[in-house]
């Protein structure tokens, strides 16, 4: 299961998922700028792109559903959840640098 090789159609679950989870992290906290929206969806593209595959097996082991999901299946959700959360992370981030300037 843990076998993502150069597959096409895994790649196109990883980036559906990316842009996805992207989309939805600029749906829900609207951007103030379309400097700060493209920021946004570029940073959450790569990392859905880059992280997708752990965070997907991370997730499916954690909530024991592992050996009911398709390859595919785990690329989409994991690549959906990173590229969610890399902004939140990123903005946590920043308000933590901000304070220890």
């Amino acid at each position: 299961m843990a076998d993502f090789s150069n597959d096409g159609g895994l790649w196109a679950s990883r980036a559906f998922g990316a842009s996805a989870g992207a989309a939805v992290s600029l749906i829900y906290l609207l951007p103030k700028s379309g400097r700060e929206a493209a920021s946004r969806f570029f940073s959450g593209l790569s990392c859905g792109l880059i992280f997708g595959g752990p965070t997907g097996i991370w997730l499916a082991e954690r909530l024991g559903i592992a050996d009911r999901l398709s390859a595919s299946e785990v690329m989409l959700s994991g690549s959906a959840a990173a590229s969610l959360c890399a902004w939140w992370v990123l903005g946590v981030l920043a308000r933590v640098a901000r304070q220890w300037k």
